[in-house]
């Protein structure tokens, strides 16, 4: 899984006028939770921008001033209700042989023959929340839709793995293919697949 690093400094200080100060300042406060003590730090607010305005799944290497050196994932993101402006984020410590939650985005590739005849793809979950240790976590979860035929349903028990999980019932719905108005009779014979 592809890792972004953010520079922070260790923070001190933590009442409601340091932390305002740090915003204004334009500085992030954040916490990484985890093992053992919470680590109060602060990063600048453009640091996070490859990791929270993107589709990707990424990790994070939290790198501080001190030295100490952290892995993390996103766990919790506050935004500002009018401006957008980050106001405080929270980490989750990676251990390798502990289990985390994540979503992972979920990508389509080929062209469905229910689409070819007309049919209309209803994409359900672009994201899929999946568990696993840190070392089998994968970047995204790619579903190839080509043998998809109208009336189709890709579930979330065919994409199991012997290396992670999913947080979704099996019978969840990922991808479909629906009829439409303008849809043609599939001419192929149906036992073919």
């Amino acid at each position: 899984m592809k890792s972004i690093t953010i520079q922070g400094v260790k923070r001190e200080d933590l009442g409601k006028v340091a932390t305002r100060n740090l915003r204004n300042a334009e500085q992030v406060p954040c916490v990484v939770y985890g093992s053992g003590e919470p680590i109060h730090f602060s990063a600048d607010e453009k640091a996070f921008k490859g990791l929270v305005y993107t589709p990707d799944a990424h990790t994070a290497s939290i790198e501080l001033a001190d030295g100490t050196k952290v892995q993390a994932i996103l766990q919790d993101i506050q935004f500002h209700p009018v401006t957008d402006k980050i106001l405080h984020v929270d980490f989750y410590q990676l251990n390798d042989d502990k289990p985390v939650t994540m979503e992972v985005p979920v990508r389509l590739v080929g062209r469905a023959r229910g689409l070819v005849v007309g049919g209309v793809l209803r994409f359900n979950m672009r994201k899929l929340k999946v568990r696993a240790i840190p070392a089998n976590l994968p970047d995204e979860i790619v579903i190839d839709i080509t043998p998809m035929r109208i009336g189709h349903k890709m579930y979330v028990e065919s994409l199991k793995n012997e290396n992670y999980t999913f947080a979704h019932p099996d019978n969840a719905v990922v991808v479909a293919i629906r009829t439409s108005r303008n849809a043609v009779k599939d001419t192929q014979d149906e036992d073919e697949d």
